[in-house]
């Protein structure tokens, strides 16, 4: 049982940078869990976060020794998600952490099994394929819209980080690179869609082994930062997989399926909403609206990062906090209100630690196979994660 029946359960968020006002955000806005604290590397970032959404700032130690939190977010940099995670863990907490769940995949079968001794929940980003562009277009996979699946082709093509990021070295260096940085959101949905990855095989090349910063600083690269890849399913769907921050300009779609009855294009899962278009050899139909808001280029993303670094909403002008409606990534942390209604309901969470774990280790199996291991079977299998109750297409 966690919570309470006159109060919910709490939760406390460790990490206080850019995307941790969309969390905030969205545990604010949910009746399910009670955000109690904050806490960050620095104590000002926290004091700072905690003015904003109305919470308390701690050290991370105090925050995982407060026995009225269940439930602890990390939303500290990718190296140190496992050691944070399991301190998580050993302190009672249940986790849900930011992608990528760890940096090497011995670290998070550590936290899995963890979690298991101890009786605790994982979960893990991404959260959007949660999001009704993208359970819309699980819903036509499943009612058969394009028939069987035999193929498909996603493509994350960007001029990189550095293009809009204030701070995008750490981007380029081990345990970073468009493979673990936005390959999972786009491998999640695949799995969301098709089911486990059963063997993959990727080339990676990195054209530049230093990039420049917004300020003219040099970037060193440690990782590759173009893979074109193919990820063979274990239902036999063949998909081909390109993610590069070394293209200027193109005009592919994020995710097309190829059925034996019609294609499927899918909308980007780095974002909630969208539309999915089907052909059954004619004109695209589609299905869906398109999202309000605004255009996210890398100059318009750039702005919002500024914006956001000085307290300022980029849509509305306001000063961010507890009763601003974030416009730029806003809804990140469902996964999280999952996650706490899972462990009410006794049943696995949508984006559980076993999802996250599987896709980790077929980006780390993309990874090795970019630096010359040729086709790499993936081990593990999980579910597909249940479908969301449909409200209507």
């Amino acid at each position: 049982m966690i919570g309470s029946a006159d109060r919910p359960p709490a939760v406390g968020v460790i990490g206080c940078g850019m995307v941790s006002h969309a969390y905030l955000g969205t545990i604010l806005r949910s009746d399910a869990v009670r955000l109690k604290a904050v806490s960050s590397w620095t104590m000002a970032s926290a004091a700072a976060q905690a003015s904003r959404y109305r919470c308390a700032a701690m050290t991370t130690a105090d925050l995982l020794a407060d026995p009225e939190i269940e439930f602890v977010v990390n939303l500290a940099p990718p190296s140190v998600h496992h050691a944070i995670g399991r301190a998580a863990l050993e302190a009672g907490k249940h986790l849900y952490s930011e992608k990528p769940f760890a940096t090497r995949l011995e670290d998070a079968r550590d936290l899995l099994d963890l979690a298991e001794r101890r009786g605790l929940s994982i979960a893990c980003a991404p959260d959007t394929f949660l999001g009704e562009g993208s359970q819309r277009a699980r819903r036509l996979v499943d009612r058969g819209a394009i028939g069987s699946v035999i193929g498909g082709s996603v493509a994350m093509l960007s001029r990189g980080m550095e293009s809009w990021h204030p701070n995008p070295a750490f981007f380029y260096r081990r345990g970073g690179g468009p493979l673990l940085d936005v390959g999972p959101y786009y491998v999640t949905q695949l799995v969301n869609l098709l089911g486990p990855v059963a063997e993959v095989v990727a080339i990676g090349t990195r054209p530049r082994d230093i990039r420049t910063g917004r300020e003219g600083e040099p970037i060193p690269v440690e990782i590759a930062t173009s893979v074109n890849a193919a990820l063979l399913f274990e239902s036999g769907a063949n998909v081909a997989l390109n993610l590069s921050w070394d293209v200027t300009r193109h005009r592919r779609a994020p995710i097309e399926l190829y059925g034996d009855e019609g294609s499927l294009q899918a909308p980007d899962p780095n974002v909630f909403g969208g539309v999915t278009r089907i052909s059954k050899g004619g004109d695209w139909e589609a299905h869906g609206v398109e999202s309000a808001g605004p255009k996210i280029d890398p100059a318009g993303l750039a702005r919002a990062v500024r914006l956001i670094g000085q307290g300022v909403d980029p849509i509305s002008g306001r000063p961010l906090g507890a009763d601003c409606p974030l416009g730029v990534g806003d809804r990140r942390g469902i996964g999280l209100l999952d996650q706490v209604e899972s462990v009410q309901q006794d049943r696995p969470a949508r984006a559980n630690g076993q999802l996250a774990y599987h896709v980790l280790e077929a980006l780390l199996g993309l990874e090795a196979s970019a630096e010359g291991m040729g086709r790499v079977a993936i081990r593990s299998r999980v579910a597909r994660p249940a479908p969301l109750p449909e409200v209507g297409d």
